[in-house]
């Protein structure tokens, strides 16, 4: 009699799966608070309702959390891996002008552990429900052979909608506005390969709990965002800053012109003991060097826009020289 298989007997628990849908619909329901799905969840898509938009925009971004999880996975960090998820994805669509309605996550592991996957989803669902985005679905795979034990592989999509008259246009950047930096909580979700090379060849330098203290979530800047709006500051163009550092993500806004940038060294917890390690122009290309989020504004509405988020500061000017340059000190 010839062996009988099965999907079980080669590692994958559809039941299991389909268990777990169940106990996350308990989670993503925490984000559904000024916004909602416009049908049920757990159909084969999600749907929302733009009637209450006049012109609606979409826009849409994909993200994830880079090697940051494998640092994360290590101290056992699995919230904050979810809502890195969250921030990585929303901070972008929030540079658009439009607001964050959707997101989708994907999940990869070799086997499914229903507890490690929820504490992942209730970390994503405390930061979409900070930033009024509902949780719409996902995908959670459960692939032995390809995804090593232990490990998880993560993806997010955000969907976000605006007003086309509201949406923010940097080709308004001119020179002599100003370039507003608002701070970060931390590295965020990029730059870990480096900032790993550095804790294992100096592993005694580092405690466990200032790697711990590193591991911060990247920040959400919705409140930014809408102190701004509040504020009617009239910003020209908005940059999250992640892989590039300052000077790529800005140059996306900036078009034939430039900055002149000047920044303070980095002096949160043990961040300057990494740093130390990293030449200056290295550090900057690769790191957010404090400032995660960046408004164009023009210089008159400075002071009013610095004034949205403790620890802002005005970082530079736009110039007519193309390229962003960065001194740090």
């Amino acid at each position: 009699m010839s062996e009988e298989f099965t999907y079980k007997g080669a590692g994958v628990d559809i039941k299991e799966a389909a268990a777990l849908v169940g106990d996350i619909n308990d989670l993503r329901q925490r984000t559904e608070g000024k916004r909602s799905l416009m049908q049920a969840f757990g159909l084969f898509a999600a749907t929302y309702d733009l009637s209450g938009y006049d012109e609606p925009v979409i826009m849409t971004g994909c993200d994830g959390v880079g090697t940051k999880v494998e640092t994360l996975l290590h101290y056992d960090e699995l919230e904050i891996a979810g809502k890195d998820l969250v921030a990585m994805n929303v901070n972008d669509i929030l540079t658009t002008g439009g607001d964050p309605i959707m997101f989708l996550d994907y999940i990869g592991v070799g086997h499914i552990d229903k507890e490690k996957i929820k504490r992942l989803i209730s970390g994503m669902s405390e930061h979409l429900a900070a930033c009024d985005c509902v949780l719409a679905g996902g995908e959670t795979a459960e692939m032995p052979g390809i995804v090593p034990e232990g490990m998880v592989e993560l993806a997010g999509f955000a969907i976000g909608a605006g007003e086309k008259r509201d949406l923010i246009d940097p080709t308004r950047v001119a020179v002599g506005d100003v370039l507003v930096g608002y701070p970060s909580d931390g590295f965020h979700a990029n730059g870990w390969s480096l900032i790993r090379r550095i804790l294992d060849a100096y592993a005694d330098d580092f405690s466990e709990e200032e790697i711990r203290a590193m591991l911060a979530p990247t920040r959400l800047y919705h409140d930014v965002v809408a102190g701004l709006k509040k504020a009617q500051v009239d910003v020209k163009a908005m940059a999250h800053i992640t892989g590039g550092g300052l000077p790529e993500n800005l140059e996306r806004v900036t078009g034939d012109n430039g900055a002149d940038l000047k920044i303070p060294r980095w002096e949160l917890g043990a961040i300057p003991k990494v740093l130390k390690h990293v030449k200056d122009a290295e550090a900057v290309n690769t790191f957010n060097m404090g400032f995660g989020w960046v408004a164009v504004v023009p210089a008159a509405q400075a002071e009013v826009a610095v004034a949205c988020l403790d620890g802002a500061l005005v970082l530079g000017t736009v110039v007519p020289e193309h390229g962003v340059r960065v001194t740090v000190g």
